[in-house]
């Protein structure tokens, strides 16, 4: 974002982004809290509270440098709002002492307008010894990393060898990616199609691709028709693991997706193979997501509201061939996409998540037929929801074998040279990967 660029007067957009880390401050969601933003003012908005979401630990460090106490609430998050986007000058969205006059006005004019002097006189001792205050907090590892200190840690201990990596691409902006519907056209005549219209993009994985920039969804080709969707290249290997040499019944296959929402599998799925598919989501607001996803795209599933770890809800008695167990989990694989999930979450979280990973694996697994498989995966980069939670299901069903699957996939920023082995598609989110069949 520019000066050029800007949807609205700069202040008008530094209040609409500061009430959404304020409201991610106190619990609130990101996703929660946009809508609350006038319509006008929302692309401009998120731009800004992700990019100060991102910085939001270094910011919080040099406020306390600045003033021990913090103000209210509102003020707080507007003060900090402006420390992040012009702390570190290069990637700075906008010049300093252009930043630091708007965050001012948006003081002047909004609910901290008592305490617009008081910003204005952080934010000015800021630009005179910038230097020095940026020192003062490099020893912090909040600030540093802009994580939690115990999130820091778990990454330390997960991956000793690569945290250091996956908090920098936390910190990254992630690219545009879309999943090809083979259904309706090849990945590489879309590539032509994209080429043709001067757009820029690079193919990844089977069906991907990755944008050059970032574009509204109406205004990409074919986006409106059910060409393309929105979709991470770690995600997009869901359903060809999960249908990779799958045992023909002589029939449509039987699959569930059990935590269906928004649809992205489901279609995936569908736009891969002639089958059957029940979509579950305990949500029936998230269900009407999956069946808007499903009708843009001119396909069909069996969608219904209900919890997935109470099959007598749902469940006809008839078993799946294949299941997608896209586990509910803490989101730390797409922290870069979601930069608020980072200090919303609580070490509590894991293990009552991983809980609740475990007694779904349980229930699902009989569901299953002989010679069926189950696919494992979640969007997080801890140990806990990913290769200690299959051990465990391993260890105590028997019946159960591993068959070959990614594993567990680190963020990856940009390109992949320093790639692990097991993690080869590139610029792509966190996800760990386990294939599981019924070897009964």
């Amino acid at each position: 974002m520019s000066e050029q660029t800007l949807s609205a007067p700069l202040w008008r957009l530094l209040q609409a982004a500061s009430q959404v880390v304020a409201a991610v401050r106190a619990g609130q969601s990101a996703t929660q809290a946009m809508p609350k933003v006038e319509a006008g003012l929302r692309a401009g908005a998120q731009s800004l509270a992700f990019h100060a979401l991102r910085q939001l630990g270094r910011a919080e460090a040099l406020r306390q440098q600045l003033a021990r106490r913090a103000p209210p609430p509102a003020a707080d998050a507007l003060l900090c709002t402006a420390l992040a986007l012009c702390w570190r000058e290069a990637g700075a969205p906008f010049e300093a002492f252009t930043l630091v006059d708007q965050a001012v006005e948006a003081a002047k004019r909004g609910p901290a307008r008592a305490q617009a002097n008081f910003i204005n006189a952080c934010l000015r001792r800021f630009l005179r010894e910038r230097d020095a205050l940026v020192a003062a907090t490099d020893g912090d590892p909040v600030a540093a990393w802009n994580h939690p200190k115990w999130w820091i840690a778990q990454l330390r201990q997960d991956h000793p060898q690569q945290w250091q990596r996956i908090l920098e691409a936390d910190n990254a902006r992630a690219p545009m990616t879309l999943r090809v519907n083979v259904r309706q056209t090849s990945r590489d005549a879309y590539l032509q199609t994209l080429h043709d219209q001067g757009l820029a993009a690079t193919a990844v994985g089977e069906h991907g691709v990755i944008l050059g920039q970032p574009r509204n969804v109406h205004e990409i080709p074919g986006f409106d028709r059910g060409q393309v969707s929105v979709q991470d290249a770690a995600a997009q290997l869901a359903a060809p693991l999960l249908l990779h040499e799958l045992r023909n019944p002589g029939r449509p296959l039987r699959i569930l997706d059990a935590c269906a929402a928004p649809g992205g599998k489901t279609a995936h799925l569908l736009e891969l193979a002639d089958a059957e598919v029940t979509a579950l989501d305990i949500s029936p607001e998230r269900c009407e997501r999956i069946g808007e996803t499903l009708a843009r795209l001119q396909l069909q599933a069996h969608v219904l509201a209900a919890d997935a770890g109470d099959p007598a809800q749902w469940w006809d008695g008839q078993p799946f061939d294949a299941i997608l167990l896209d586990a509910p989990c803490s989101a730390s694989g797409i922290v870069r996409r979601h930069p608020d999930v980072r200090w919303l979450r609580r070490p509590s979280d894991i293990s009552q998540l991983a809980a609740t990973q475990a007694r779904l694996l349980a229930i699902l697994w009989p569901l299953l037929a002989p010679g069926g498989r189950l696919l494992y995966c979640t969007c997080s980069v801890f140990k806990a929801e990913g290769q200690a939670q299959v051990e465990t299901f391993l260890a105590h069903n028997t019946a159960a074998l591993l068959r070959p699957a990614p594993g567990q996939l680190l963020p990856s920023p940009g390109g992949n040279d320093n790639a692990l082995r097991d993690n080869p598609e590139g610029d792509h989110d966190g996800f760990y990967y386990a294939l599981l069949e019924n070897a009964v």
